[in-house]
């Protein structure tokens, strides 16, 4: 390509020191490429720091193209077969990182999430690409040679230009539409975008009668339509939380309601059965408080079966032990809302995945342009997924441009 004056010249750019942006680097500079990544903020790998409560839950095991929502569910497939959790489970292994399942295929460091951006970085070291933190993109254009970006660290001039800049979630780890802005400028759509894994909000009423509860968590499956999550809930001064309901966040839209069922797999009739014949003279507080704390089980007994408090389990007709089976196993409630991308893990929507190619990840009417991660949409569930979408699109683009 023809060299720009007063640039400086690579084969490849990529905006974006995270997950995706670095694997695509270090997998390029592997292949005697060279590289240079550019990142707005003053660190690079933020997300990756504070992932997994600081200790980064790098892949799951069992990931598969069921794990991701898209309106192309068919698209993350090519690189998820061609890039393998078992694949970075090797790398991790060839740093000689410590690692354990946490659960359900969850892979966790041992020690801290700082060991996944230092093998990154090694690799990317070893590869001869070149890092740049605090390099503010100011302006990108595009000739018949490749690219060239005006930033605040001067003019770079690439053959190939690699989007890797994540969504909109954690504004405060320094997430911007960057990404968004870029695919428009080149033409193509951006699907609407919108908080994912993020906790909901109640309304007033409701967060007044949960009122001394933050904090206190049980075990939870939570439907939203024909989707369902069973993992723990957990009650938050501004409504809910844990794991089950960031899973179900992804799926519910405003305005829809959620219900839970707070006893799964739990034969709850025939369970208070049992307690009326073998201990009649306990409260229903009391049995209720073998399955949750006894702070909510004496709050559940008050909002939903007030009327039932003055008499023991032993005086309880079957007709109200059915009705407490429901009101704890199909407890249904309208969200306020969500905490929005303050406290969102991912993005939902982004780049059309109709205008990427899903073998290489470069723009369909755009030579040279490549998008890869959570810029795209592509969204993973919680526990890992995330992750290896980005090393498994990193590696894919990583192989070609």
């Amino acid at each position: 390509m023809a060299v720009v004056p007063n640039s400086q010249q690579c084969d490849v750019l990529v905006i974006g020191a995270g997950a995706a942006g670095l694997m695509c680097a270090l997998t390029a500079g592997q292949r005697g490429r060279k590289v240079a990544v550019l990142d707005h903020a003053n660190k690079v790998g933020k997300k990756i720091l504070m992932s997994g409560g600081g200790r980064c839950n790098f892949t799951n095991l069992y990931t598969l193209p069921s794990n991701f929502l898209s309106a192309n569910p068919h698209f993350c497939k090519s690189a998820l077969s061609r890039y393998s959790p078992y694949d970075f489970v090797d790398l991790v292994e060839q740093h000689q990182v410590p690692y354990h399942e946490k659960k359900l295929g969850q892979l966790f460091c041992d020690n801290k999430s700082r060991d996944i951006l230092d093998l990154l970085l090694a690799e990317c070291d070893a590869a001869g690409v070149e890092v740049r933190p605090l390099c503010h993109i100011e302006r990108i254009s595009r000739s018949d040679d490749g690219y060239v970006l005006r930033t605040s660290q001067g003019r770079w001039s690439a053959e190939s230009l690699v989007i890797a800049t994540g969504g909109l979630s954690i504004p405060k780890m320094g997430a911007t539409g960057f990404g968004y802005e870029v695919a428009c400028q080149f033409g193509l759509s951006v699907l609407d975008t919108r908080a994912g894994l993020v906790p909901f909000t109640l309304g007033p009423g409701m967060l007044s009668e949960f009122d001394g509860l933050s904090g206190t968590s049980a075990d939870s499956e939570i439907w939203h339509e024909q989707d369902s999550f069973r993992e723990h809930m957990l009650f938050t001064h501004r409504g809910l939380s844990g794991p089950a309901v960031l899973q179900i966040s992804s799926y519910w839209t405003q305005g829809d309601h959620v219900t839970i069922n707070l006893l799964p797999g739990c034969e709850v009739f025939d369970t208070l059965k049992k307690a009326r014949r073998d201990r009649p003279n306990s409260t229903l507080q009391a049995v209720l408080s073998e399955w949750f704390t006894r702070k909510l089980a004496d709050r559940l007994v008050t909002l939903w079966c007030d009327d039932l408090q003055s008499v023991t389990i032993g005086q309880q007709s079957d007709v109200n032990l059915r009705r407490i089976e429901d009101v704890l196993t199909r407890w249904t409630l309208k969200p306020n809302g969500t905490e929005g991308y303050r406290t969102a893990e991912v993005t939902l929507g982004g780049v059309d995945t109709d205008q990427v190619s899903s073998k290489t990840f470069q723009c369909n009417e755009v030579p040279g342009l490549y998008f890869i991660g959570e810029v795209l949409d592509v969204t993973g569930h919680l526990g890992g997924y995330n992750f290896q979408w980005a090393w498994a699109s990193g590696r894919a683009a990583g192989q070609v441009v």
